[in-house]
C-alpha cells in the first residue's frame, strides 16, 4: 500500500490529472489476442491530434493508436492528462503508451523508445496577425516568448534564449499559450506547425506563423525503455500496414486538409 501511495504522490506533483470517468476513455479491439488493456496517455488540449468534440474524445493521435489496436489485435485504455505528466507516468507504471504529438528527440530517448515516425511536425514561431515587428528570431530582442511546458518549443526557446535576448513566460496549456499572445501579454510563442496551423484555421485566432520553421522534429508513440519491446513491434507493425492499406491517410484526410 505504501508503495502506491507513493507512485500516486508522484505522478500526481508532477502534474498528471485524475483519471476518473471524465478523462479516460476505453477501447478494445474485436477478437483481441491480447487480453492485456494497455494505458495510452495522451493530452487532449492538443487539435488536431487530441481534442474533446461534443464530449468525445477526437484527433489525429486517438484515430490511429485505436486503428493500430484493432490491426494488432489489443486492447487500449486511453487516459488524458497534461502532456508534461505522460513520460513520468511511463516512468510510475501507471501507462504503456505515451502520445500527444510527442517529437522524438535525444533527451526523451534516455527514458522512453519511439516507434517509427508518424508525422513530419516542427516549431513555428508565431506572432499576433497585426504584428509587423517581429519576423524571426533576431527580432526577439527584449520581447516575451510563451511556451507550453514539456515541449519540443519550450526546449527550444529554453535553449536560444540567450542568443536571442527574449524572455519566457510558461503555461500549462495550449489555449492560455494563445491567449498570452492575444491579449498581448507575450509577443510571441513557439508551437508545433500542424497545432498551430489547425487551431489558427478552425479556431479564428488572431495569430499568424512567420519566418521558416525552426525545428525539424517527427511525432513518435512512445513506450517506456527497454521494457516493451513487443510492444513496440506490434506498435509499428499496425502503423506500416495502416500506411500500405491506406487508413493512415484517411487518418490524416480527417483532420488536416
Amino acid at each position: 500500500m505504501k508503495k502506491k501511495m507513493a507512485l500516486l504522490s508522484l505522478v500526481t506533483a508532477l502534474g498528471l490529472t485524475a483519471c476518473d470517468q471524465n478523462n479516460t476513455q476505453a477501447t478494445s479491439s474485436n477478437d483481441a489476442t491480447d487480453s492485456k488493456v494497455y494505458k495510452v496517455g495522451v493530452d487532449n488540449t492538443y487539435p488536431p491530434f487530441e481534442f474533446t468534440q461534443n464530449g468525445k474524445l477526437v484527433g489525429i493521435d486517438v484515430d490511429l493508436i485505436n486503428a493500430i489496436a484493432k490491426d494488432q489485435d489489443f486492447n487500449i485504455e486511453i487516459e488524458q492528462m497534461d502532456f508534461s505528466g505522460i513520460i513520468p507516468a511511463m516512468q510510475a507504471k501507471m501507462l504503456d503508451i505515451g502520445m500527444g504529438g510527442m517529437s522524438i528527440t535525444d533527451k526523451r530517448k534516455e527514458t522512453v523508445d519511439f516507434s517509427d515516425p508518424y508525422f513530419a511536425a516542427g516549431v513555428s514561431l508565431v506572432v499576433a496577425d497585426n504584428n509587423q515587428d517581429i519576423n524571426s528570431l533576431d527580432d526577439l530582442s527584449g520581447k516575451k516568448v510563451v511556451v507550453k511546458n514539456g515541449t519540443v518549443g519550450a526546449a527550444f526557446a529554453n535553449s536560444h534564449n540567450d542568443e536571442y535576448g527574449y524572455s519566457i513566460i510558461q503555461v500549462s496549456d495550449s489555449a492560455s499559450m494563445f491567449q498570452e499572445v492575444t491579449n498581448g501579454t507575450a509577443d510571441a510563442l513557439m508551437e508545433d506547425y500542424p497545432v498551430i496551423s489547425y487551431a489558427i484555421a478552425t479556431g479564428g485566432l488572431k495569430l499568424k506563423t512567420v519566418g521558416e520553421r525552426l525545428t525539424g522534429d517527427n511525432y513518435g508513440i512512445s513506450v517506456l525503455k527497454g521494457a516493451n519491446d513487443e510492444l513496440l513491434e506490434k506498435i509499428n507493425d499496425g502503423l506500416a500496414n495502416l500506411k500500405e492499406n491506406g487508413e493512415y491517410e484517411k487518418i490524416i484526410a480527417t483532420y488536416l486538409e
